[in-house]
This record gives C-alpha cells, sequence and structure tokens, in this order.
C-alpha cells in the first residue's frame, strides 16, 4: 500500500488530516466489499485521534465507493495506515477490488467539504466562503455571552486575550468537529449544483477503514 501526501502535510503535523480511499470493488463483490467496510469501521473506532468519516457510495453501477477519514493530526493518522490491523484489513479486501489500495492524505481545510467523485467539480471557493461564514458568525456572537458570568467572577479573565483565547476555544471545536462536517452534507446538493438551496440528503456514515 502506497499513501499519496497532499501538500505541505509534513510541515502541519498537528493539523486536522483527512484521509481520503477510494475504493472500486469489482462487479459482484459489492456486497462482500460493503461487509468488509463495515468490519473495517468497527476497527478504526478504536483508532487514536480518529475524529469522523464520511462514505460516499457510487454514484453509478461499478464505480468508486470514496470514503474521507479524519484524525487529529498527521502521526495519529499514519499510526493508524502501518497498524498491524489496518495492514491485515487491506490484505483481506485486495481481492475484492480492481485496484489496489491507494488512500491520499490532506491537511486542506477545504475537505470540510466533501470532495465529490471522480469527474465532479469541486465546491467553487466562493460557497465555501460563504457557508463557512454562516456557521462562524452567529457562533461569534452567540458564545461571548455565555462567558460574561465567568468574567464578571474573575475579571482577570475579562482582558482582551484570554477572553479571546477561551471564546476561540469554544468556537473551534464546535466548527471542526459538529457543525462544519454536519452542515457540509446539508448543504451538498447547494455546494455541488450551479445553482439550488440546500436540501437534506443523507449520507451513509460510519467509522473508517
Amino acid at each position: 500500500m502506497s499513501t499519496a501526501l497532499g501538500p505541505d502535510l509534513h510541515q502541519a503535523r498537528s493539523r486536522i488530516v483527512t484521509l481520503v480511499i477510494r475504493h472500486q470493488p469489482l462487479a459482484g463483490q459489492q456486497d462482500a466489499y460493503q461487509r468488509w467496510l463495515q468490519r473495517a469501521v468497527t476497527a478504526a473506532r478504536e483508532a487514536c485521534g480518529h475524529l469522523g468519516v464520511d462514505v460516499l457510495p457510487p454514484a453509478e453501477e461499478g464505480a468508486a465507493f470514496t470514503t474521507l477519514v479524519r484524525f487529529a493530526d498527521v502521526d495519529q493518522l499514519q499510526a493508524w495506515l502501518a497498524s498491524p490491523e489496518r495492514q491485515a484489513l487491506i490484505a483481506e479486501v485486495a481481492p475484492l477490488l480492481r485496484e489496489a489500495d491507494a488512500p491520499e492524505v490532506h491537511a486542506d481545510a477545504e475537505f470540510w467539504f466533501n470532495p465529490p467523485r471522480p469527474g465532479v467539480r469541486p465546491p467553487p471557493a466562493w460557497k465555501q466562503a460563504v457557508l463557512t461564514y454562516l456557521v462562524i458568525a452567529p457562533l461569534t456572537m452567540l458564545i461571548p455571552p455565555l462567558w460574561q458570568p465567568l468574567f464578571a467572577r474573575y475579571p482577570l479573565l475579562a482582558g482582551t486575550v484570554p477572553s479571546n483565547l477561551l471564546i476561540t476555544l469554544c468556537i473551534v471545536p464546535l466548527v471542526v468537529f459538529l457543525i462544519m462536517p454536519r452542515v457540509s452534507r446539508l448543504c451538498a446538493p447547494w455546494l455541488n449544483a450551479r445553482s439550488g438551496a440546500c436540501s437534506f440528503h443523507p449520507t451513509p456514515r460510519g467509522e473508517q477503514p
């Protein structure tokens, strides 16, 4: 197995990283592949640093499954990739695939927005910016008032630097781990279309291989 590293990945070791896996099962092997995927999902739940996963099923018969897996940093991701447990899983699935397993690793923020299937253009940057703004802006208005009672009781925390650090500490995990993955799935039709509105389009989820 080889792993393609995204640009500047080694310079961003503390950044959240996304593992992108595209598997195309052989004809007649989709059911077997999905059974394998469920076992891999269960194993990956135990991986240190595992943050979440999205599985995009094939758009048409015979197309590839795309799995996106997020880890807290590149070292924890590489530990999972090199683990004997994952190596055994890859050896097990290899006979079911048209091509060998060759995951890609990215540290780009744009992977909040699920990369589309091969042949589909990624969401325009302005749409990604608009969605990110719409997620973060309300939090910048809602979170600070929640801290006011604590700031009133402990004036040292109310200073410009400590107060902003605490507020940011609340906003960033909410956006990265909870809100943005769900909002990007909810708005996937709008992100990946020339026009249209957000609508709910469920994406199969599980914990990743």
